[in-house]
């Protein structure tokens, strides 16, 4: 590479984009298509930038393998930054493997994290928990020495995503704490900042817990003690039942879930047969027919919590009763309204398209779109572009007019 193009890229990893745009913004090899790909990303037009890479990678052609590799690691990055999850990793794959028979460990390290980093927004946690494994394996047989600060700070994210999926709050703090360390050793501020904003999460009520003593808002480390209290939690933001290392699982019973949650919401009372009614078929005026169908729905939950709890009648209706638990209660989501889990996604302030939310959320597509639509109807969502390019995100705060950043009338108007 010539000196311009050295200079371009000291001047990019060292944070000045303006700087190394100047020194390549006029070239077309594909050396300085990479970086103005890699620059424009980080202003944040990754529109520009996957055509500059895309273009760069057909420069560089088969010969310069792990250039094009690069830039494959790169376009990945910026896909997964942009949510386009539908991006082909098969592709991130194979450029993985030529860095790494090549020799290029740190950029491997980097796709690998990357690999991680979308199993974790999807939600598959023992695979994403497998490929950081496979990781530190790999970096400890063939770099013998620690990753690179960044990607490290990068790796710690994803074992602290990990951690707060399962709501493991100790372990996340300690993955954080790590991540904090790396990211001010590797000096880059837009990592520094996505610790910060990942600190955040542990801070912020997840959950409300609703008992004998009434309801109020938890943290996840609360949670945490919470599942290993002994309790028998009727947890409604995953629609299971959880009692120490036991889970029966409702998620697919939405009926047999709205009855264990009344009931658990009622212990130690128990919970009028109209009550149940009106929460588990929306009855309003019940006859014979919905209480046949209530007796019925009522042995199918007696039959999944056969071992950690017993459904008794009374005379007024059914009460829950723990067979080894000393309690029970109820989790359930810090707010509750329709397509709660669509808003929860859009929250991290990114612009999603609705294909990417359906595989990240595992819905159809044409049920994602619906919700999207209802939530912009009640201006919770809203959306930019057309056609394939459409993109969904949560309504920004209103900041500063523009007009009063603008200067006034020069002296001499």
């Amino acid at each position: 590479m010539d000196s311009l193009i050295t200079a371009a890229a000291r001047a990019l990893a060292a944070g000045d984009l303006l700087g190394a745009l100047n020194r390549v913004a006029l070239r077309e090899d594909a050396h300085a298509l990479a970086l103005r790909g890699i620059a424009m990303a980080q202003l944040g037009d990754f529109a520009r930038a996957k055509a500059l890479l895309k273009r760069a990678a057909h420069g560089f052609g088969q010969r310069q393998a792990v250039a094009r590799a690069r830039c494959i690691v790169a376009e990945a990055e910026i896909a997964l930054v942009s949510r386009d999850l539908g991006w082909p990793t098969k592709t991130l794959e194979a450029a993985r493997a030529t860095l790494e028979v090549h020799g290029d460990r740190v950029n491997a390290a980097h796709a690998r994290n990357l690999e991680a980093r979308r199993l974790l927004l999807i939600g598959r946690l023992d695979e994403a928990e497998g490929a950081l494994s496979v990781l530190d394996a790999v970096s400890e047989l063939k770099m013998g020495t620690a990753l690179p600060s960044a990607t490290r700070a990068a790796r710690e994210l994803v074992v602290a995503g990990i951690a707060i999926r399962r709501l493991q709050a100790k372990a996340a703090r300690v993955a954080l704490d790590r991540a904090e360390d790396a990211a001010r050793e590797a000096n880059v501020p837009a990592l520094t900042a996505e610790v910060e904003a990942a600190s955040l999460i542990l801070d912020a009520p997840v959950a409300r817990l609703i008992g004998s003593g009434g309801e109020r808002l938890l943290l996840i480390d609360e949670v945490e003690t919470l599942l290993a209290s002994g309790a028998l939690v009727v947890d409604a933001c995953r629609n299971m039942i959880r009692y120490e290392g036991l889970v029966v699982s409702l998620a697919t019973r939405p009926v047999l879930m709205a009855l264990a949650r009344a009931l658990g919401e009622a212990w130690p009372g128990d919970v009028p047969r109209a009550t149940l009614l009106t929460r588990a078929f929306r009855a309003r005026h019940a006859d014979e027919s919905h209480r046949a169908r209530l007796r019925v729905e009522i042995g199918r939950l007696r039959a999944e919590l056969r071992g950690l709890a017993e459904v008794r009648a009374t005379k007024q209706g059914f009460t829950l009763s723990p067979r080894r638990a000393g309690a029970a209660v109820v989790l359930a989501p810090p707010v509750e309204e329709r397509h709660a889990d669509v808003l929860a996604m859009l929250s991290d302030g990114e612009a999603w398209s609705s294909s990417a939310l359906a595989i990240a959320l595992g819905a159809s597509p044409r049920t994602v779109q619906r919700a999207l639509e209802n939530l912009a109807s009640a201006g919770k969502v809203q959306s930019f572009g057309r056609g394939r390019a459409l993109r969904w995100m949560t309504p920004s705060i209103p900041g500063f007019p523009t007009v009063l950043l603008l200067p006034g009338p020069l002296p001499s108007d």
